[in-house]
């Protein structure tokens, strides 16, 4: 059904490199740049082993994506695990799925912020939300091009792009190291440092760790467009989450190493940049910010890729509406112009913080759904662990609910616009779903 409905892709026209370099797209670009500070406000010193735990956490949650993948590779890969799971027509597939999609559209908004943001430190101190906003619409509308262009554009800028970032982003953590003149005995927080935080702080910095980690379900959704997709789909899910683990430690332990925790705090939005000005002067921030550009520019074109294989699927699965608008051309086009155009919505008016914690309330909530019907429907099929899929799923109520707790307490509108916001997902799914069956 997949190969013959879907018209926007090409079944094995990614291969392993390129299938990695997609996934460590979408996660370098949010994780380091966007979310170290945010995790360092609700952890202190301990925040590089935030980072580490939320690795772990989230190998438990690959689990399942990796087992039914190898079963039954699909582009809009998160789609087919939840239909498989719930059945094609299921409301809670179908509000899932989307829940995936926004979270995946919210990290592009989160992006594109964090890509102006840094930008505009080359211009000084002052941190203009105009601009900020300006230069993340502009490049969602270049990241937009790119995917429209096919993939063989998409996956060689790609490749290039996220090799360069990695290899800019681990000579800045070693330089770091360096210039701090680091030492084995400060890989432990000094805990006079970490006396205000509290155990659900620490989790619900967790919680945000795991949304940088969450990009390995955009090689779950290229599917068959992977090469040998039964075998490199799930060694690429491995091998991103693994590069990834080994950078934002290594970057982690470099600012914690530079700057001090208020100092973190000070600058979250834009903390590598204010981490390179001790270690390496003007010339460091120049290097770093450029860092930060080529990073970003790649993960909103991974993440774009992404959701818009995903939603074509549910738009041919029927399981939401669609339209188009007098545009031509396929539907995979149509749904990269309407989620360019969501995500331009939220760069303008969200900031970073609130963009952070909206995406990891949304992937929380589906990637436990996601686990529960591995577990309840599909366990036998795909021949998965009860135990490591029940465990998965624990990890994610415990962090969602410590999360919940603290946003609750600090920002009770975010609260509200997930609820309303899902809400408002389930009832219109509801309603499309009944709707067609009539």
């Amino acid at each position: 059904m997949t190969k013959s409905n879907n018209k926007g892709y090409k079944s094995g026209s990614l291969t392993l490199n390129q299938t990695v370099s997609l996934g460590t797209g979408v996660m370098i670009g949010a994780g380091i740049f966007a979310l170290l500070g945010q995790v360092a406000e609700l952890s202190g010193t301990w925040f590089p082993y935030i980072f580490l735990l939320g690795a772990i956490v989230s190998g438990f949650s690959a689990y399942s994506y990796i087992k039914v993948s190898n079963a039954s590779p699909s582009a809009g890969g998160i789609a087919m695990i939840l239909t498989k799971a719930y059945g094609n027509k299921s409301i809670l597939a179908a509000s899932a799925s989307i829940l995936m999609a926004l979270s995946m559209v919210i990290n592009e908004s989160l992006v594109a912020r964090t890509f102006g943001t840094y930008t505009m430190q080359l211009f000084g101190e002052d941190n203009q939300e105009f601009w900020v906003s300006a230069l993340g619409v502009i490049l969602l509308i270049v990241a937009f091009i790119i995917n429209i262009s096919g993939n063989n554009v998409l996956g060689k800028s790609s490749q290039i792009m996220s090799l360069l970032k990695i290899i800019g982003i681990i000579i800045f953590a070693i330089g770091g190291l360096w210039a701090a003149e680091f030492a084995i005995k400060d890989l432990v927080p000094k805990s006079v440092e970490n006396s205000d935080y509290s155990i659900s702080s620490y989790i619900g910095a967790l919680a945000l760790s795991i949304l940088a980690y969450k990009g390995f379900t955009t090689i779950t959704n290229s599917g068959d467009e992977v090469k040998s997709p039964k075998k490199n789909v799930s060694k690429a899910i491995v091998i991103s989450l693994i590069i990834c683990t080994v950078v934002y430690f290594l970057v982690a332990i470099s600012v914690n190493s530079s700057l001090t925790i208020s100092e973190i705090i000070t600058a979250k939005d834009y903390s590598l940049a204010e981490a390179a000005k001790p270690a390496f002067g003007k010339y460091g921030l120049y290097f770093t910010v450029g860092i930060a550009i080529i990073a970003t520019i790649s993960g909103v074109i991974a993440s774009i890729f992404a959701v818009s294989r995903m939603t074509t699927m549910l738009t041919n699965m029927n399981l939401i509406p669609h339209s188009h608008l007098g545009m031509s051309g396929s539907i995979q086009k149509h749904m990269l112009v309407y989620i360019v155009v969501i995500a331009i919505v939220l760069t303008i008016f969200f900031d970073l913080s609130r963009i952070a914690s909206l995406g990891a309330i949304f992937y929380l909530v589906m990637d436990m759904i996601i686990h529960w019907g591995v577990f309840k429907h599909l366990r036998k099929e795909v021949k998965a662990n009860g135990f490591i899929l029940l465990t998965a799923l624990l990890l994610d109520l415990i962090v969602l609910t410590a999360f919940l707790w603290i946003k609750a307490k600090s920002d009770i509108f975010l609260i509200i616009i997930a609820a309303v916001s899902m809400s408002l997902v389930f009832i219109g799914e509801r309603w499309f779903l009944t709707r067609d069956k009539k």
